[in-house]
């Protein structure tokens, strides 16, 4: 008869996520994960099957508790007029103050697209997926707020937000003005359009 077990297993993947999220996935070593989340390497490997099992469930965790609600506003039916510039404004804010953990870490999946772990067809689908979603939320909220432009303008205005959006997540770890610039390129080409 197994154990039962005795820890909150959502606390768990939060506390695993932060160590991917920071050092990413092959640097996350199976001590750093045991002393972040409280477990010893048998319980996790016993909840998860393995330290990708238990990255796998960061990720998971890491679109539906933090990506999926910020995007949420751009993802409506009808989002409102402003949802996108919302978006791009809170994603400044975030990425603007110093010593958080979205400037200094950036975005999980924007780090894990450029690490060895990517290779793998599942994680690379995961990616894509992510861009994808990032993409038609902006695609969403830049229909709304530029209703009178012509569609194949806001398409690539799409494309080139979402690639701004990219670029900050990817460079803020690095260059965290750069960054910030990418987003506010985004926001005056859309005051722009």
């Amino acid at each position: 008869m197994g154990r039962t077990q005795t820890f909150d297993t959502g606390e768990v993947v939060r506390a695993a996520r932060g160590v991917f999220w920071k050092h990413g996935y092959e640097a996350a070593s199976v001590p750093a994960l045991e002393a972040a989340t409280g477990l010893r390497r048998s319980s996790i490997y016993n909840a998860f099957g393995s330290k990708r099992g238990l990255f796998d469930a960061a990720v998971a965790s890491y679109l539906d508790e933090i990506v999926r609600p910020r995007l949420e506003p751009l993802k409506a039916e009808l989002p409102a007029p402003n949802a996108i510039l919302d978006y791009l404004h809170g994603l400044r804010t975030g990425l603007e103050q110093a010593g958080s953990f979205t400037s200094a870490n950036g975005c999980l999946l924007i780090n894990t697209a450029g690490a060895p772990i990517a290779d793998d067809a599942t994680v690379r689908d995961t990616v894509a997926a992510y861009r994808a979603e990032l993409r038609e939320a902006i695609g969403n909220g830049l229909r709304r707020h530029l209703a009178d432009v012509p569609a194949d303008q806001v398409e690539r205005l799409t494309e080139t937000c979402t690639a701004l959006v990219v670029a900050a997540y990817a460079l803020t770890r690095v260059d965290n003005a750069s960054a910030l610039s990418s987003i506010d390129t985004a926001l005056d080409l859309i005051d722009r359009a």
